[in-house]
């Protein structure tokens, strides 16, 4: 049991980091009375294929997004780490970093619904919570193993993911932002400014670097 607020984990490729992310995490901060909120860009994420800008670039993106905020925090542990980044690696990690804390890993319903294809998917529970940023239009299952997973670990009460270090599934409803890193990226592309879809200083550097200048495949965040 911790006595303290749960660290959110929210991770992501995040090519780039956009309002979509920082908003969903800041009312996850607040709603859910975290902590913090950790942001772990993927190093070599294993199911969505390569990314465009390179981990050093989509790390020191995500710092200047959050600079500001209190409460947000930047964590390289997958740049760093070789291989592909698999979240219970990451999730491994952290509990022996925090042993007695509660951990909440923090994904989008779209993510959860193809969490069986998750690499020991199963024993994301064993070291962490899982929360579920839920927005409009999606619907979480009731039947298969992610319903039946819902129906022993899942909770509407937020205490719960205080007063246990692990093992509880929480779904919470976040602002709907019709903003995809898919879509900046063909934007900047396309030699269009991307103001007011992330924080200036991230515009900033993608606007020193050139990154998202070159031919864009159709790979969707």
């Amino acid at each position: 049991m911790s006595a303290t607020r749960p660290i959110g984990i929210f991770g992501g490729t995040f090519d780039p980091v956009h309002y979509g992310h920082l908003r969903s995490a800041f009312e996850m901060l607040q709603a859910l009375k975290l902590d913090e909120v950790r942001f772990v860009p993927c190093g070599d994420p294993p199911h969505r294929g390569r990314t465009f800008a390179d981990a050093e670039l989509r790390y020191r993106m995500v710092e200047v997004a959050i600079q500001a905020q209190t409460g947000f925090v930047s964590d390289d542990r997958e740049l760093r780490r070789e291989g592909l980044s698999y979240s219970i690696d990451t999730l491994e990690s952290l509990r022996e970093e925090f042993p007695d804390r509660s951990l909440g890993l923090i994904v989008g319903m779209d993510a959860f619904l193809g969490l069986p294809k998750w690499h020991r998917w199963d024993e994301i529970l064993k070291i962490a919570h899982i929360i579920v940023a839920h927005r409009p239009g999606w619907r979480a299952p009731d039947m298969g193993p992610l319903g039946e997973l819902i129906a022993e670990s899942g909770t509407h009460k937020v205490d719960d993911l205080h007063k246990a270090t692990h093992g509880r599934i929480h779904i919470h409803a976040v602002t709907q932002l019709e903003i995809a890193s898919t879509e900046i990226r063909e934007l900047v592309a396309a030699g269009r400014d991307p103001r007011f879809l992330m924080p200036d200083a991230v515009r900033d550097v993608i606007k020193e670097t050139g990154i998202y200048m070159s031919d864009l495949s159709e790979t969707h965040e």
